[in-house]
């Protein structure tokens, strides 16, 4: 329902907005947003706080204006906050004609909206895309699902060349659809052979050539041209169960993967799909069942996670993915941009494979690449070599950490779970400048603008500033 009748114009993107997940293509870097406190809380620094509905979706800004969504009971919720006060200007949702089924990290409203400088555009895994624009009226909706994900699909909707671009990885087909951001008519609809994945792409625009959209998923780095859906160009690799959304610096993308099970030393040769057969489908109905495979081949998770289609068996795409994911290893890794096809032997730069984050994104700051594991680890590498410079604990936040890290003014902010915002020197040899205790969770990623940080609580939007 809409609280305020107001008209809003039209803003055209600039500098200082932050129009998607982690802001600027997906950097969570704001060169020209000049500085942000690094002492702060709920009582310090705190220019204005909004009591919000529950969500963990972040919050995006344009203008004078900061969006975000939130649920209550079934009522999928898009708001419109002034940037300058906080108030709430407009409230408005499409009510969920189902319930997906969701990991308990994840959320009804968890996906962050993105923008083209008219319209908003809202992904719920509950009802699909909608699109509202600046003054909160619906222009155009388009269900999509149910879907069959393992934890629920969660990546955020992206803007490139007049299309609204959504990956939505499942575990039986899973596929990558580009909307006419205008009308909200399919443009195409790629099919992606995949397990499940949580991943926001990013857009690579080359200096010849069409933009692409760089994808992780279920083993593989792909590139898609924006125009058409086409693959361009993939790497070898990844492992089975991308979160960690890639990030471009320069002529290069960094992606950083990890599963459970996948670390170096964790990995299980396991046999072809015939040879599984013959040695154990003892009733000959060219399928496995959990009670037909050896102990040595069960899996260390949950049957549902490899039981792709949930039929209670392994046919031989899941066996294959099984397979797969019990021989893939985690890794960071960078990628020359561009080329054509399998570019794994010729375009991987390097790979690092010690204490990865799960979820948490990597970011590229001053030639430094940052990582940050649960349990309070932060890692640096050297952007161009992936040569360890600094692995050391947050102490004082030995904690999980769910959303992503952010850059500006010489200072990275990483916030964790239950709430400790970590400020770090932005160096290869970073130390701890503070932590800021909310004393609730948080699994937003802040965005940025002009000297201001908008950061999500579980209740509230805070904006930080210096006096």
């Amino acid at each position: 329902m809409r609280h305020l009748l107001y008209p809003l114009l039209a803003l055209a993107l600039n500098a200082a907005d932050w129009p998607q997940f982690r802001g600027p293509n997906g950097s969570g870097l704001c060169p020209n947003c000049g500085q942000i406190p690094t002492e702060f809380g709920p009582q310090k620094n705190v220019l204005w706080k909004t009591e919000l509905p529950d969500g963990k979706s972040s919050p995006i800004i344009i203008g004078d204006r900061i969006f975000l969504t939130a649920s209550k009971g079934d009522d999928l919720i898009t708001l419109c906050l002034n940037r300058t006060t906080g108030k709430i200007l407009w409230s408005q949702s499409v009510r969920a004609p189902k319930r997906e089924f969701q990991h308990t990290l994840n959320h009804r409203a968890a996906p962050t909206v993105a923008t083209d400088g008219k319209l908003l555009f809202a992904f719920f895994a509950d009802f699909g895309l909608v699109a509202y624009d600046y003054e909160g009226k619906q222009r155009w909706q388009l269900p999509l699902g149910p879907f069959n994900s393992l934890h629920g699909v969660a990546g955020s909707p992206l803007y490139a060349e007049g299309k609204v671009i959504l990956v939505c990885d499942q575990d039986t087909d899973g596929f990558m659809i580009a909307v006419d951001a205008a009308t909200g008519k399919v443009a195409w609809k790629t099919p992606r052979d995949v397990s499940n994945g949580y991943a926001t792409p990013v857009i690579y625009h080359p200096q010849k050539g069409p933009a692409q959209i760089i994808a992780p998923g279920s083993y593989q780095l792909t590139a898609y041209s924006v125009a058409d859906g086409e693959t361009l160009w993939y790497v070898r690799g990844l492992t089975c169960q991308p979160k960690s959304a890639p990030t471009i610096e320069g002529d290069t993308v960094y992606f950083n993967g990890w599963t459970v099970g996948n670390d170096d030393g964790q990995q299980v040769d396991l046999p072809t799909f015939a040879e599984a057969l013959a040695k154990a489908d003892a009733n000959h109905d060219g399928k496995l069942s959990q009670e037909e495979l050896p102990q040595a081949w069960k899996p260390t998770g949950t049957w549902r996670a490899i039981d792709l289609n949930r039929d209670g068996f392994l046919d031989e795409r899941e066996w294959n993915f099984y397979r797969n994911r019990r021989a893939s290893r985690n890794s960071s890794i960078a990628v020359k941009l561009g080329g054509h096809g399998d570019v794994t032997d010729t375009h991987v730069k390097w790979r690092f494979a010690k204490s990865l984050p799960d979820v948490p994104s990597p970011i590229v700051y001053n030639n430094v690449v940052f990582l940050f594991k649960s349990g309070g680890i932060a890692t640096t590498l050297d952007a161009q070599t992936g040569k360890v410079i600094k692995q050391a604990r947050l102490t004082g936040a030995l904690e999980d950490f769910y959303a992503s890290p952010i850059a500006v003014d010489g200072k990275i902010y990483i916030a964790s779970e239950h709430g400790k915002v970590v400020v770090l020197r932005a160096a290869g040899d970073w130390e701890i400048l503070a932590i800021n205790d909310f004393e609730e969770n948080i699994y937003a990623t802040p965005a940025i603008s002009d000297g201001k940080m908008y950061l999500r609580t579980r209740t509230a939007l805070y904006a930080i500033a210096g006096k």
